[in-house]
């Protein structure tokens, strides 16, 4: 099993915990890491794109010219797509870029994105923030003092805390998730992961309900 040291907010050791294999020490598998990841963008995107065929733009009700002895090629509209300010041929249209992955497919990848973390020493757990009142001074402090100052870090926690996230949303490149929220993708996009020792328990209780 790989063990983590515990740290206080002041990076003092306090302790340490065993985090279980099945989560953290997985053998890496990047193509199902890639395969979520570009699963997570592609349902993130709004798919709202669209051009105006020719019956949407506005205008050309009239035939710009009779059909016969003019000596120019027919015309019908000039809303036509050939010509200047006319509709779009095969333009996007508004579509939905959604897709689901398997959920076997998204634990496997959560988890090897994990261990990875594990693996490049980049998982700091922390006994708890202590943090009553929404005040970024102290989470920077903590931050700094912990070495992840200016590095983009997500910090895991087992549950809601507003005073937390109230804290950390004006400090660039940090995000708070909960555990029962955690994927691949913020966990690769992040440099760094900060992990409360209640958030690392969960993952020991519940190993296989870390994605829904």
């Amino acid at each position: 099993m790989p063990e983590c040291e515990i740290r206080d907010r002041n990076n003092n050791p306090v302790g340490k915990i065993n985090l279980p294999d099945d989560i953290f020490g997985v053998q890496a598998k990047q193509s199902v890491l890639h395969e979520a990841v570009i699963n997570f963008l592609a349902n993130q995107r709004q798919g709202t794109h669209a051009t105006k065929t020719r019956g949407l733009v506005s205008g050309g009700g009239r035939k710009p010219w009779r059909q016969k002895h003019t000596g120019r090629a027919r015309a019908g509209s000039i809303r036509s797509p050939l010509w200047r300010g006319g509709g779009i041929v095969f333009g996007p249209e508004p579509r939905d870029y959604s897709y689901k992955l398997p959920k076997k497919v998204r634990r496997l990848a959560l988890k090897t994105a994990l261990s990875a973390k594990m693996a490049d020493g980049e998982i700091t757990i922390i006994d708890g923030f202590s943090i009553n009142m929404p005040k970024t001074k102290d989470m920077v402090a903590i931050l700094k003092n912990l070495g992840l100052e200016g590095k983009s870090t997500l910090i895991v926690i087992p549950g809601k805390d507003e005073a937390l996230m109230l804290s950390v949303r004006n400090i660039p490149n940090v995000k708070v998730m909960k555990v029962s929220d955690l994927n691949s993708y913020d966990v690769v996009v992040h440099d760094r992961l900060l992990m409360t020792k209640d958030a690392a328990t969960m993952f020991k209780v519940r190993s296989e309900e870390i994605v829904e």
